[in-house]
């Protein structure tokens, strides 16, 4: 798969006549817990030529190009890319920090380099309680339920409290995040739902487990009450950002790319 995914990505570069910044995976299979018949979430960033950025009508800022049982392949303009990564789209931080790259350059090193700075803990917080909240409220209360359903509430719920901590962005992996934030008396709990969701279909069900329910019931709201504290933070300007499109749109292409060899493993965790 790693070299198909890499033949995907030179086939769009070609088609849509763009230049890939940065590719990487963005699922379960970057979180550490991939079922069997999980997909390859696959997400870019790419830029046009400079002319492109010139028209007067309105310009498509996003590339929608396979979604299949396997593949789900998709992408965001440097310039939209840019746009989020003031408002501190936590989308783009764990597209940044994601463990599985299949495809780098240089230019992505100097705009990634840039991104601590417009990290804001707040909305971070609020992004990941909104994803946990939801996913519990819509999947976790039947007395049968999607054994990945408790890893996408148990996940953001981790992240928070690694936001609250160090007010950084959180990592992709699970593992680390459990590491870090987990509450000891659930790891034996969590150890067994990913043991489970490396060897059962996306779509196995298991009986409700009331013990995870009720610490997730007794840690979200205790959550929302410190992100509701914290301090709004001021967004940043757009003068920096604008500086850094416009160095990235000007230079020469550099068509030299770091792919992942065919020899490295295609997951992790």
């Amino acid at each position: 798969m790693q070299s198909q995914i890499i033949l995907k990505l030179n086939e769009i570069e070609r088609h849509e006549q763009v230049r890939i910044l940065h590719a990487v995976e963005s699922g379960s299979r970057a979180w550490g817990f991939a079922s069997p018949d999980s997909d390859y979430d696959v997400r870019f960033i790419y830029v046009r030529d400079p002319g492109f950025y010139l028209k007067l009508e309105k310009t498509r800022d996003v590339i929608e190009w396979q979604l299949d049982e396997t593949l789900d392949i998709g992408g965001w303009d440097l310039h939209k890319t840019l746009r989020l990564l003031r408002k501190s789209n936590p989308t783009l931080f764990e597209w940044a920090s994601s463990p599985i790259v299949y495809k780098t350059t240089p230019e992505w090193q100097t705009i990634s380099a840039c991104f601590p700075d417009y990290f804001l803990s707040k909305p971070g917080l609020y992004h990941y309680l909104s994803m946990a909240e939801g996913n519990y409220r819509d999947y976790l209360k039947q007395d049968m339920v999607r054994v990945k359903k408790y890893l996408y509430v148990l996940r953001p719920l981790f992240a928070c409290k690694w936001i609250l901590d160090r007010r950084t962005p959180p990592p992709m992996l699970f593992s680390e995040l459990v590491t870090a934030t987990a509450n000891p008396v659930i790891v034996p709990e969590i150890e067994r739902l990913l043991a489970a969701k490396v060897r059962v279909p996306e779509s196995e069900k298991m009986p409700r487990i009331d013990s995870l329910n009720r610490y997730i019931e007794e840690t979200l709201p205790m959550l929302k009450v410190q992100a509701d504290a914290l301090p709004r933070t001021a967004v940043k300007g757009y003068e920096a950002l604008n500086h850094l499109f416009l160095d990235v749109l000007m230079r020469e292409p550099v068509r030299e790319t770091r792919e992942t060899p065919d020899n490295e493993p295609a997951e992790s965790g």
